[in-house]
């Protein structure tokens, strides 16, 4: 999609960009296929904050993705394309031949009328969906499952894609966005193509409103509090963090600090981290 500029008729507008609707052609979403969604505004279920600066936003309710995509050899047709509030990704409205209407996430190059299937022989194409083992070597693909049956988890975002490069035993080898190469069982099903909408990051808020829009809140600097609301605050005038590193409010590291755990059973199906560690010269 397209990306639009405005006139600078106010400071908010100056450098402000929005994406083309040049190809959504359905405004309101599939009634059947929504839900509610309840505002939590980073709160959990006992009503204490555990995640910041959220609260508000514009209404908007749930699409239900069919993200399995386990409707197996039923071709479907494309009749819609929709913008999705919960997403950054757009999503196409496809029905079945036998009557049944599923979301799915739009791929790149996938227009209304076009057909998409599903199943263990399905032709290598746009917005097709099969397990890994029958799609071949150099094929860019996206909606990844990491578990059969669960539902893809992996390469959902706008404009996203992963390289399957190769298979060894029951397991395929995938390079995903973040350059990690990683062993994906090659009975889980991933979908052909690359994700749709890929302007998305490109695009320029343009103005604290609309992010307020998006339920997000005011976030303030620690270096800005006093020193009993934040342990980079206090001090005469601008000063600097004093600390080796900067912390939470509540102490604890917030750069290069490592959060994931040693003995998480997929670590051994990891072939290449994102990040190559430095060597000390």
């Amino acid at each position: 999609m397209a990306i639009k500029s405005f006139k600078p008729t106010s400071a908010g507008r100056r450098f402000m960009t929005v994406n083309k609707s040049d190809k959504i052609t359905k405004k309101k979403p599939e009634k059947s296929l929504t839900i509610n969604l309840n505002k939590r505004s980073g709160r959990n279920n006992q009503g204490k904050i555990t995640v910041r600066h959220r609260g508000g936003g514009a209404k908007k309710k749930y699409r239900i993705i069919d993200f399995k995509r386990r409707k197996d050899d039923v071709v479907g047709e494309v009749i819609a394309v929709e913008y999705d509030p919960n997403r950054s990704a757009n999503i196409a409205l496809v029905k079945y031949i036998d009557g049944e209407k599923r979301y799915i996430l739009c791929p790149k190059k996938l227009n209304v009328g076009d057909k998409i299937v599903s199943g263990e022989k399905t032709e290598i194409e746009v917005g097709n969906s099969l397990e890994l083992r029958n799609i071949p070597d150099g094929t860019i693909i996206h909606n990844i499952e990491l578990k059969p049956g669960a539902g893809g988890q992996l390469v959902r975002s706008a404009g996203n894609e992963a390289t399957l490069l190769g298979k060894d035993g029951k397991y395929v080898t995938v390079k995903l966005p973040s350059s990690e190469v990683r062993k994906v069982l090659g009975v889980c099903r991933a979908t052909i193509g690359r994700v749709g909408n890929e302007e998305h990051g490109n695009l320029v808020i343009g103005k604290a409103g609309r992010k307020r829009h998006m339920g997000r809140r005011p976030h303030v600097r620690g270096s800005v509090m006093n020193p009993n609301d934040h342990p980079h605050g206090g001090g005469e005038g601008r000063a600097p963090i004093g600390m080796p590193s900067p912390v939470t409010p509540w102490g604890k590291k917030t750069m290069g600090l490592k959060t994931r755990k040693k003995k998480k059973k997929s670590n051994k199906l990891i072939v290449k981290r994102r990040k190559t560690k430095r060597k000390n010269k």
